[in-house]
C-alpha cells in the first residue's frame, strides 16, 4: 500500500498511537511505546500511521478484506466514520475482539480529534511482504 506524504498544512488532528510492540511496528529498537502523530481529515487511521512510519499490518492492502489492521479506539470514536456492515463482519474475525475494536483501514477521520488508538502486539500477518 502506497501512502503519500502528509501535507503538514492539512495535518491538524492529534492521533495518539499506543503500540504494544513498538519495535515490530516501526523497525526501530528505540521506538517509544506511544507516539502522537498528526492526522488529516479524510485519511483513514492506517494511512496516518503508515505515513508516520508505524507499519500496522494490512494483508489485504487496506480494502476491508481481512482483519490484520485491527486496532482498539481508546478515545475519539466520535471523530471517526461509522463502521460499515462490511467492517463489522471483518472485525469479528479478529482475535481479542472488544467493543472498541475497529479496522484502521476503515476509520476515516471526520472530526477534529483528538484520537487515541492502541495496536495490539499479537496482531501480525504471518506472511510478511517487503514494502515497495
Amino acid at each position: 500500500m502506497h501512502v503519500p506524504p502528509i501535507d503538514p498544512k492539512k495535518a491538524t488532528i492529534d492521533v495518539v498511537v499506543k503500540m504494544e510492540d513498538p519495535e515490530g511496528l516501526t523497525g526501530n529498537h528505540d521506538a517509544p511505546a506511544e507516539m502522537t502523530v498528526k492526522g488529516t481529515p479524510g485519511w483513514n487511521l492506517l494511512e496516518v500511521a503508515m505515513a508516520h512510519g508505524i507499519n500496522i499490518e494490512h494483508a489485504c492492502g487496506g480494502v476491508c478484506a481481512c482483519s490484520t489492521c485491527h486496532v482498539y479506539v481508546e478515545k475519539g470514536m466520535d471523530q471517526l466514520s461509522e463502521p460499515t456492515e462490511a467492517e463489522e463482519d471483518r472485525v469479528e474475525e479478529a482475535p481479542g475482539l472488544q467493543r472498541n475494536s475497529r479496522l484502521s483501514c476503515q476509520c476515516v477521520i471526520k472530526g477534529n480529534g483528538p484520537i487515541c488508538i492502541r495496536v495490539p502486539a499479537w496482531n501480525r500477518n504471518a506472511v510478511k511482504e517487503v514494502p515497495h
